[in-house]
């Protein structure tokens, strides 16, 4: 089976940790195509109400839920497929990234974390696409996930071990899953960004890191959004089991 009948637009999507940031800009990218977006918030309720009333056209939903939690997962992708009706497009956003630098941090802390980063990067984004898989799989049309990863998983992060770790595993994840749903017409892909332009790390955009990239600068949220919005359409289907990178040449891999 292909995903011919995944149309370009008018689409069903479903944005994890869609209240601000690059979730945020996530939604307004799918909005804009045509599509109807459920906006996924953990606990930024007023913040993902923003984001809900800036998205163009009408049919949206907001969606509350711990994605950390497997029932709380399944209960955001039910609310999701019914107030969408369906479907079509999963990108799992939702992260966590605490600091905890091995050198200094207590072991109680450090196991905390570490629990919790997996938690929510990896076991969330594993259920959510499990979820969505199925509904896809049911509805017979194909689909897409997207991942955001991170440049953390390649380049290492010293000071965010777990972070670094999990996103790697959810590239991983994200391969498998690729072979995997394409008898199904669903295509999935991950994108690693670098640092961008937003509210969580704007305290750590120094000019120092912003020399990481030879443009001088980190991404834009509509920068990294535009590249998910692509790896989604039904033209990007042969991208499937991709990780692309969106560091702006400040970390190069072959």
């Amino acid at each position: 089976m292909t995903s011919v009948n995944l149309p370009q637009s008018g689409r069903r999507v479903l944005v994890s940790g869609a209240s601000r940031g690059l979730g945020r800009a996530l939604a307004r990218a799918f909005a804009a195509n045509g599509d109807r977006v459920a906006v996924h918030f953990g606990s930024r309720e007023e913040e993902a109400r923003a984001t809900l009333g800036s998205l163009d056209g009408d049919g949206h939903v907001l969606v509350g839920g711990d994605v950390s939690d497997a029932a709380g997962a399944a209960s955001i992708a039910e609310r999701a497929a019914e107030g969408l009706g369906g479907i079509d497009v999963l990108v799992n956003n939702a992260a966590v990234n605490l600091p905890h630098p091995p050198a200094t941090t207590s072991y109680e802390e450090w196991s905390e974390l570490w629990q919790k980063h997996v938690a929510v990067n990896l076991l969330g984004t594993s259920n959510l696409s499990h979820l969505a898989a199925h509904r896809m799989i049911e509805q017979g049309t194909g689909g897409r996930i997207v991942n955001v990863g991170s440049r953390g998983a390649f380049k290492g992060e010293p000071d965010h071990p777990a972070y670094g770790a999990t996103k790697a595993a959810v590239h991983a994840l994200g391969q498998s899953l690729a072979v995997a749903l394409a008898p199904h017409g669903i295509g999935v892909a991950s994108v690693a960004p670098g640092f961008i332009e937003t509210e969580r790390v704007a305290h750590r955009l120094t000019d120092e890191v912003r020399a990481q990239s030879p443009f001088g600068r980190v991404a834009s949220a509509d920068e990294i959004a535009g590249a998910v919005l692509w790896l989604a359409s039904p033209g990007a289907q042969w991208a499937s089991g991709t990780v692309l990178d969106l560091n702006g040449a400040s970390y190069l891999r072959t």
